[in-house]
């Protein structure tokens, strides 16, 4: 499983940025993944983000999520305190070879998207058929066969 951030210094960048009042283009969508059995879980933090407004695409192995993230208030509202960030929010990730996009599955609940997204079944451990000329067929994990012992 593989599953790599886009940018390795977005979150200096990002509290630069937030310390010098300014930004430029999209907030990156903080998050958190893991993996749990034979799926990989991600987590991203969408808070005051409508469902219907977040997009989410794949391509390639490639995975896409933008939203945009608008203020409480009105026009007329005296704004007393405001510190909550608003606009366009993206994120992007690579995905390895080993995952089933196929099978990713998105859920939105209390601010937060869940992609759940399987492991291939090509990239699953399995069994391999061990015949020799002097015995029955035996079988043997994968792993024993790169060299450990079962």
């Amino acid at each position: 499983m593989s599953l790599m951030r886009s940018d390795p210094l977005a979150g200096f960048e990002r509290l630069t940025q937030q310390m010098m009042g300014e930004r430029q283009g999209p907030r990156p969508i903080p998050m958190a993944a893991f993996r749990r059995g034979d799926q990989v879980v991600a987590y991203f933090d969408l808070p005051g983000v409508r469902p219907e407004d977040v997009d989410i695409t794949v391509e390639r192995n490639v995975v896409t999520i933008r939203t945009e993230r608008r203020p409480a208030y009105q026009e007329g509202d005296e704004v007393i305190v405001d510190e909550r960030p608003y606009g366009t929010l993206s994120r992007q990730v690579l995905l390895g070879d080993s995952l089933d996009l196929d099978k990713m599955t998105a859920d939105y609940a209390r601010g937060e998207l869940r992609l759940t997204i399987p492991v291939s079944e090509k990239a699953k451990p399995r069994r391999i058929e061990l015949r020799t000329s002097d015995q029955e067929p035996q079988q043997v994990t994968a792993k024993a066969a790169e060299g450990g012992t079962r």
